[in-house]
């Protein structure tokens, strides 16, 4: 990151007042900076905030990042995490810390964001046509040579339009043709002859570079490991392909990218099987979800269940919200909802219950429904539950989880609230 942008840009969150528009947060801090805020180093139980209040756990966010850089550097892998999960700089900047080649994002906005808080390498995992975008970021390219910038291409229609909007550049914009993961899955080409064509259609440009091949194994349908390993050597087999057919002539580094965050273990598999071509490769993946892991989806996903000696991810949300109905004995209520909650793969989960400073297991206590700002509860006889109860709650999905807070603390164990979290979505 560059220091005149980027550390610039990250002390200056320290600098925003804290206010109405952030959720959970204290209402009599109200006037103070974010900083200010951190360095009274509150407790979340005791030291004013309001539910609901999502926050992300200092300790287990720390393992995760430590446990995907180690796991990178094991496996020979250079590591772009998908920055759409979290969208918060601060911790762009901590995995760049943590090795990170560059970020991973999805479209113009992301990248504009990356940018103001100086990440130097960004790829964007999607074909892009967009005329304004394209434009920027060739400005971008244009103004500062350390900037680098990877894109999809996935049809020669996209190269043509990306062409006539880049000519005149002083860089051209490097783009990876990204091979779909099955006939009916997501973006990408469906042959390897029409990749061919593709790239055809980049080397026939002088504004884009063809600088490898890149997709997600996420996508294949009906995913299994046989699978998964057959698409991921198709994807290697077109990077050999190419770089025989003389397509990476001139490059430093050809780019071979993959990896959502269900099967990273087989990206790790494939990638070391890839043979010596006419110059490094760049082993690029692209796991995003690992940075607060979750309680549900990815916690039955996660390849750590398949590679259990290679450590396992720790779900680092907890969404705190407060019993506010209790009018069966069968049924209660809390002040959380579709506006709080990640609801889109699983319901939450109910972990943990607080009172007068104690807290246990939430014993009998299961979420049924959500409302726009209650959970739905069902409790059995052996829940102990009553109105005025804190109720912590597991998610599932981060990325949808991290999208519905702008300022999210992050708390040690025993609730002592050390930083802020800053997202823009």
């Amino acid at each position: 990151m560059a220091r005149d942008t980027g550390t610039e840009a990250l002390a200056r969150l320290a600098d925003e007042r804290v206010d109405h528009r952030f959720k959970g947060l204290p209402p009599d801090a109200d006037g103070l900076t974010v900083g200010e805020l951190a360095a009274q180093r509150r407790n979340l139980f005791t030291g004013g905030f309001t539910t609901p209040v999502l926050a992300l756990s200092a300790e287990r966010l720390e393992h995760n990042l430590a446990l995907m850089e180690t796991y990178a550097a094991r496996h020979g892998l250079a590591f772009a995490p998908h920055g759409k999960t979290s969208m918060a700089p601060q911790l762009f900047r901590r995995q760049i810390e943590r090795g990170a080649w560059g970020i991973t994002l999805a479209v113009p906005h992301q990248v504009r964001v990356a940018r103001a808080f100086g990440v130097r390498r960004v790829f964007l995992a999607n074909e892009l046509v967009d005329p304004a975008a394209l434009r920027w970021i060739s400005a971008e390219l244009d103004a500062d040579p350390g900037f680098r910038f990877v894109c999809y291409v996935d049809s020669a229609r996209g190269v043509e339009l990306m062409d006539a909007v880049l000519r005149g550049a002083t860089r051209p914009l490097d783009v990876v043709v990204e091979l779909a993961a099955g006939e009916g899955a997501r973006t990408g080409v469906r042959s390897e002859a029409e990749c061919a064509a593709v790239a055809d259609a980049v080397a026939a440009t002088g504004t884009l570079r063809l600088v490898g091949v890149a997709g997600y194994e996420g996508e294949v349908p009906q995913a299994d490991p046989e699978r998964v390993h057959t698409w991921l050597r198709r994807l290697v087999a077109l990077a050999a392909e190419f770089d025989k057919a003389g397509r990476f002539t001139g490059l430093e580094e050809i780019v071979v990218s993959a990896g959502g965050s269900a099967w990273f273990d087989a990206v790790a598999d494939v990638f070391a099987e890839i043979p010596e071509l006419s110059v490094p490769v760049l082993k690029l993946l692209r796991s995003g979800a690992y940075v607060s892991h979750d309680d549900g989806h990815y916690r039955r996903l996660t390849p750590f269940t398949r590679v259990p000696e290679e450590g396992a991810l720790e779900p680092a949300f907890r969404l705190w919200a407060q019993v506010v109905s209790r009018p069966s004995a069968d049924q209660a209520f809390v002040n959380a909802g579709k506006r709080d909650a990640a609801h889109d793969l699983d319901l939450p989960f109910a972990q943990a219950v607080r009172r007068d400073g104690t807290e246990r297991p939430a014993t009998g206590i299961s979420v049924t429904g959500l409302s726009d700002q209650h959970a739905w509860l069902r409790t059995g006889p052996e829940a102990d539950l009553e109105v005025g109860d804190w109720l912590g709650m597991g998610l599932s999905h981060p990325c949808t989880s991290f999208d519905k807070w702008q300022l999210i603390p992050v708390a040690e164990a025993d609730g002592t609230v050390v930083d802020y979290v800053r997202t823009f979505f």
